[in-house]
């Protein structure tokens, strides 16, 4: 079931600001102080510069493929899937990261306000209030807690949390800056310096650390296909919620750095003795103990509503990723009345507790989750200036001369910090690395065979997709018989729309030719004839392929050298009538030794594609041939209104326990590869011939797989073939390359 667009653009906006705002920077602040003293602040500012350029591409992407999964759609729409598979691997687990780090941060937090109360009311804290065990027990139950919540209902970021601090931060900048209007410029001199107390490496290193800080508008991006006018509302809610908080963020800085330092320190040696708390000592330095309370309470809630945006965006990453097969399909189970996709709520959940307990230092969890984003970041801002060239991004004519300018910017700097990053913290770059090898693992392993099929079938019911990866598919058609032209480029056109890709008629004329002076040898007068009724018939269809006219020896081995020269992607032979028990001995030699897919049509003369309605597809072993059936059956689909069906012939002896699971699995087979609702049919019979002739009479279309053994083996099997002559209509034999 497809999830619902429910969220508004303030909804969408909560999603952001809730992310953003408090919870990095009261967790991180004091990190990068500690690092950089007073000019952290510009490493906030810098990484404010890079986050609205990064939040651009995001725009555009969102606005041409307003769907959910963020940076693992826009990759797998522009790149491969399994590029689409490392990118969403990583941004999965940068949004449990982001998790790790605001359920710490709002544990250290909860602690702390704990620790305050039981001063003030007993005169002392005891030591179990600040055992790790009380830390993963704080941070593990908000977890559960946002996780049940998000299980019922989708809304916006938490939106009372976040309607809370900000709140609660105005009033800290309005009192900060009250406070500061009465203070000397002198003593504002002094605070502030040294201004650059760790130097240029200093300012890397906090932008480093606190690049997550300003991670969450790219949540939006994550659920846009919950999102109404997606749009509009996507691109636009993206970059309120990164004005609205740098807008809190500089001038709240500004105000700890030096309001919230007593005279003899500074705000570098401050944060080295309090860096998970900084803020909250800073802030009570200057306001007193309201003023600690009010940060306090901030600090909450901002690490609960970024918690509860990360929880958020994690689920809806992993189910676009499930819906694609690139994670397991269990994960695609939704809710039937929300569509909320309860199953992959509830596993990033899991992982993210599991991580809580792995991984309970604060910065290590910043610094893994900062570098990860800037890996996303950088993969994003190469795919729009992928997209933008390939000229498949709405709104925008880009050209060659015109290059986007903007998302190079991005590349250089978030790949450029993304590498620092993972030198300065080495703990980082180990636990993504461990991350990635489970990765690739998992999806070469079990997963690449489904997706790659789910991958072909988004190709052919969305040719742009193959447009945005760089690629013009040729499809090569050997041909002799113009009558068979129309149908056989009508097939072609299916394989390779003509949008996107090309087909190339081929005229072998074969054997040596006489040439003799004023004569026109006979051969290239009668290929002459096939090539202009074959165009003719073409052309009346709205159809136009190319031609080449060749002389060969022998035209088996010239096809082969066609193909491999124009480096066609599938080859598309025509069989006729098939009326014999035998297949033309050199098709078996053809198919071992071509390097592409080929596509064998068995009709009649009059036999026209446009026609098909009802197809039928045999299944029996596994096979390689998947992903080209997913691609022809999408594109069949997409051009036709065909209904197709697929069968399995069992043996008599059957159990009807075994074939309710052969159905069940054939149901997610079909599901896999076709567009619409497809028939499954699992019949007994001693004969898979007769089994499948008994519903071939009713269909116009039948579709088999054959395989490659080697080179130089028999292809086409007996079975295959006697198939193919038992059908009334039209036979298609297809057969994937490697």
């Amino acid at each position: 079931m497809d999830m619902q667009r429910s969220i508004s653009f303030w909804g969408a906006t909560g999603i952001g600001v809730g992310a953003i705002v408090g919870g990095g920077i009261l967790a991180l602040a004091g990190i990068a102080f500690s690092k950089a003293g007073p000019s952290a602040i510009i490493a906030f500012a810098l990484n404010g510069c890079i986050a609205f350029i990064t939040a651009r591409s995001f725009a555009e992407m969102s606005r041409s493929f307003p769907e959910s999964g963020g940076v693992y759609t826009f990759t797998k729409k522009v790149f491969s899937v399994r590029a689409a598979f490392a990118v969403g691997w990583i941004l999965w687990f940068a949004s449990i990261m982001a998790g790790v780090l605001y359920a710490l941060g709002f544990a250290f937090y909860a602690i702390s306000a704990l620790q305050s109360l039981s001063r003030i009311l007993f005169g002392g804290a005891p030591n179990w209030i600040s055992e790790r065990s009380m830390i993963i027990i704080l941070s593990a139950g908000a977890t559960i807690f946002y996780t049940i919540r998000l299980g019922r209902k989708t809304g916006g970021g938490g939106q009372w949390e976040t309607l809370g601090k900000i709140i609660i931060f105005s009033l800290l900048i309005l009192s900060g800056l009250f406070f500061l209007s009465r203070q000397p410029k002198e003593v504002v001199q002094i605070k502030l310096s040294p201004f650059f107390g760790g130097g240029i490496l200093g300012i890397l290193q906090a932008m480093g650390f606190t690049f997550i800080t300003l991670q969450g508008f790219d949540l939006i991006a994550a659920v846009a296909g919950e999102v109404k006018k997606p749009e509009q509302n996507v691109p636009r809610s993206m970059y309120l919620s990164l004005g609205i908080a740098l807008f809190l963020y500089l001038p709240f800085l500004f105000i700890i750095a030096i309001a919230g330092v007593h005279p003899g320190q500074t705000i570098m040696s401050m944060s080295l003795m309090h860096r998970e708390t900084v803020v909250a000592v800073a802030v009570r330095n200057y306001l007193g103990e309201p003023g600690y309370w009010l940060i306090i309470i901030a600090a909450i809630l901002s690490m609960l509503s970024a918690l509860y945006a990360n929880i958020l965006a994690a689920s809806r990453i992993a189910f676009a990723m499930a819906r694609d097969r690139t994670l397991p399909r269990f994960l695609v189970a939704s809710d039937k009345e929300s569509g909320i996709p309860v199953r992959s709520l509830y596993i990033s959940s899991s992982i993210l507790i599991i991580s809580l307990v792995t991984i309970s230092d604060l910065p290590i969890a910043g610094a893994s989750a900062s570098l990860v984003f800037l890996i996303s970041f950088t993969l994003v801002n190469l795919t729009t200036i992928m997209a933008s060239l390939r000229g498949g991004l709405q709104g925008r004519a880009v050209t060659k001369s015109r290059f986007p300018v903007m998302p190079l910017i991005g590349v250089i700097f978030c790949g450029s910090l993304a590498i620092f990053q993972g030198i300065n913290v080495p703990d980082a770059g180990k636990i993504i690395s461990i991350w990635l090898a489970i990765g690739f693992i998992l999806y070469f392993a079990i997963l690449s065979g489904r997706a790659e099929v789910v991958d072909a079938l988004g190709e052919a019911r969305d040719p742009r997709i193959v447009r945005l990866r760089g690629r013009s598919p040729l499809v090569l058609i050997p041909l002799a018989n113009p009558y068979r032209a129309k149908a056989m480029v009508e097939l072609a056109n299916a394989l390779s729309p003509s949008q996107v890709g090309r087909a190339l008629l081929l005229f072998v004329i074969a054997g040596d030719i006489e040439w003799e002076s004023g004569h026109t040898p006979p051969q290239l007068i009668a290929t002459q004839e096939v090539l202009r009724d074959a165009l003719t018939a073409s052309f009346c269809s709205a159809l136009s392929p190319e031609a080449l006219i060749t002389v060969a020896r022998d035209q088996w081995s010239e096809i082969i050298r066609v193909a491999q020269i124009h480096r066609c992607e599938s080859l598309l032979i025509g069989l006729g009538d098939l009326v014999h028990n035998k297949v033309n001995p050199y098709l078996n030699a053809l198919v071992s030794q071509v390097g592409c897919d080929i596509v064998f049509l068995k009709s009649s003369h009059d036999w026209q594609l446009s026609k098909v309605k009802r197809i039928l597809v045999p299944v029996g072993g596994k096979g390689n041939h998947d992903e080209l059936r997913a691609r022809l059956l999408g594109s069949l689909c997409r051009s036709f209104d065909c209904q197709v069906t697929f069968l399995r012939v069992v043996s008599p002896q059957t159990t009807d326990k075994d074939i309710r699971m052969i159905r069940y699995r054939l149901d997610r087979l079909a599901g896999d590869e076709v567009p619409i609702m497809p028939m499954v049919q699992v019949i007994r019979n001693y004969s898979v011939v007769e089994g499948v002739k008994e519903f071939a009479t009713e269909s116009d279309l039948v579709i088999l797989g054959i395989q490659r053994i080697g080179r130089y083996k028999k292809v086409f099997g007996e079975v295959a073939v006697k198939i193919a002559q038992a059908t009334t209509g039209a036979t298609i034999l297809i057969s994937r390359h490697g």
